[in-house]
């Protein structure tokens, strides 16, 4: 009976998996125009001309308790659309008997590239243009859609030459010192016409645009670069930069500083390391000077090279400020600086690295390092006096580094690191004066005279290891607060050769350390 009992209940078993399998599964009806959407309307974030978005998503619901099929999805403009669909993993301009099972829903993913050379699109107006379209869903009385909406920036495009029957794009050939020497560097040299960077459009660089020997490159205040992956700029031998920025009105607009950045406008990206390479000073180039700048999100924000008895220093920079890189905000090796009003924050390794000696003058600037996307290794600011390549080690002369009236800080401890190599034959001079600096030494690790905080000759009337109130560190605010203790600690002469803080304000009656003035914060 048992047995029975068993065999009858595999039968039904049986009979119930024959007839599911015999079914026809998922008959889909049509679409009443019933749909719930996940927005009604899809903003993607601002895009260049010619270079394509990010991906975004729209989920599409079907509430009812029938499998449904919609007729037809399709973009409004049709296979003119600077949009694109992926309809449940297909992509494509226009799909017919797109299926949605009861209670289920699907994702649509959307991108979408403005092609000027599309006689359909519309102009841009003061070089910015609304570009919209429509997800439309069936039609007639089932009819729904959702609105696609993105802003349009027009562009100058500088980008190196590709060899259409070999797909060789266009590489660097440098002089150095006489000698001509070829390199892997996709980019090209910059035309004639192309020397002065204006506010009128922003830049787009592919691959390194680089300054030809013996030209100059001027950036008119307000200007905006921007550069691709693995791009940047080269100023090449007896080549000059001039960035001409001013100081700006509007703290958030920063309509006259000139800003270098990556092409990614997304806000997802606006803080983001590494999305570009350096702009790179290179050997022999010559009297460079930067003035009211914020480079950003690069791999190296400055690589300067060389030259550091050059009649002119190397580089002055004023007024500026770099932040998050993923190596270095500013990599010197054996070159001069002068900066005044400078802010470096948030670098995957040192913010200011002056390495393999040269001559350095910092004067109300903070350095500070606040990274916290990885392990960290050096200090916010490394000086050392050499160079090792292939295991061989070259030390020269650290003629001078001098930081007065300044602020180097960090969320590591100790952040300066004075590595010398001693040699009779060369000099390693550095002072620290009227400064807030952080440095701890709680293992003893670091001995000898380059630490001795007594001695005069290298350090005068410092803070150290006292709190200086940035504003927001994470955001790369570095304004102080009205309870830092760099506050009244400058020493007036330095603050007479640099009577204005970074953003305009007087220092010389009650000089604080660092690029700011400090504020009450609201």
């Amino acid at each position: 009976m048992a047995i029975k009992r068993i065999t009858y209940f595999i039968f039904c078993i049986a009979l119930l998996i024959l007839s599911n399998a015999c079914r026809k599964d998922f008959d889909f009806a049509p679409s009443t125009g019933n749909l719930e959407f996940s927005k009604d309307t899809v903003y993607l974030d601002t895009i260049f001309a010619n270079i394509g978005s990010s991906t975004y998503n729209l989920k599409v619901y079907n509430r009812s308790d029938d499998d449904i099929s919609i007729p037809t999805v399709k973009l409004n403009r049709g296979e003119n659309s600077g949009f694109r669909l992926n309809v449940d993993g297909v992509a494509g301009k226009s799909f017919n008997n797109v299926e949605i099972q009861a209670k289920d829903s699907l994702f649509i993913f959307i991108e979408t590239t403005f092609n000027t050379d599309n006689p359909n699109n519309d102009p841009f107006f003061n070089n910015e243009i609304l570009y919209t379209d429509k997800i439309e869903f069936d039609t007639g009385s089932n009819y729904q859609d959702v609105d696609l909406v993105t802003l349009v920036k027009d562009a100058v495009f500088i980008f190196p030459e590709r060899d259409d029957a070999t797909g060789i794009i266009e590489t660097l050939t440098f002089d150095v010192n006489g000698e001509q020497f070829e390199t892997e560097i996709q980019g090209r040299e910059l035309m004639p016409d192309e020397l002065t960077f204006t506010n009128e459009k922003p830049y787009v660089i592919y691959g390194y645009a680089a300054v030809p020997n013996g030209e100059t490159l001027t950036v008119n205040a307000g200007a905006r670069i921007h550069f691709h992956a693995d791009s940047g700029l080269i100023v090449s031998e007896n080549a000059t930069l001039n960035v001409n920025g001013a100081l700006s009105t509007d703290a958030e607009l920063l309509e006259n500083e000139v800003i270098f950045e990556s092409d990614r406008l997304e806000p997802n990206f606006e803080n983001v390391p590494g999305q570009w390479g350096t702009i790179w000073l290179f050997e022999n180039s010559i009297n460079n000077t930067i003035n009211y700048a914020t480079i950003k999100n690069g791999t190296v924000g400055l690589l300067v090279d060389a030259n550091p008895e050059a009649v002119n220093d190397k580089l002055t920079i004023t007024n500026s400020q770099l932040y998050n890189f993923g190596n270095y905000g500013i990599l010197a090796r054996n070159t001069s600086i002068t900066a005044e009003n400078l802010v470096v924050n948030n670098a995957g390794q040192s913010s200011v690295a002056l390495t393999f000696g040269g001559k350095y003058n910092f004067t109300h600037s903070t350095i500070a390092n606040y990274w916290n996307n990885s392990f960290r290794q050096f200090p916010a600011l490394l000086v050392n006096n050499f160079l090792e390549t292939e295991g061989a080690v070259t030390i020269t002369n650290l003629t001078q580094a001098n930081f007065n009236n300044c602020i180097i800080y960090g969320n590591d401890n100790p952040e300066f690191i004075l590595d010398e190599i001693e040699d009779d034959s060369v000099i390693f001079n550095f002072k620290f004066t009227n400064s807030l600096l952080r440095f701890s030494d709680n293992l003893n690790e670091f001995t000898g005279d380059n630490y001795n905080f007594e001695n005069t000759v290298n350090y005068e009337n410092n803070i150290f290891n006292q709190e200086p109130d940035f504003k927001n560190t994470s955001l790369n605010k570095l304004i102080i607060g009205d309870n830092s203790n760099a506050n009244g600690i400058g020493a007036s002469s330095f603050a007479s050769q640099v009577p204005n803080d970074i953003l305009g304000v007087n220092r010389t009656s009650a000089p604080d350390a660092g690029a700011y003035q400090h504020t009450v914060f609201e």
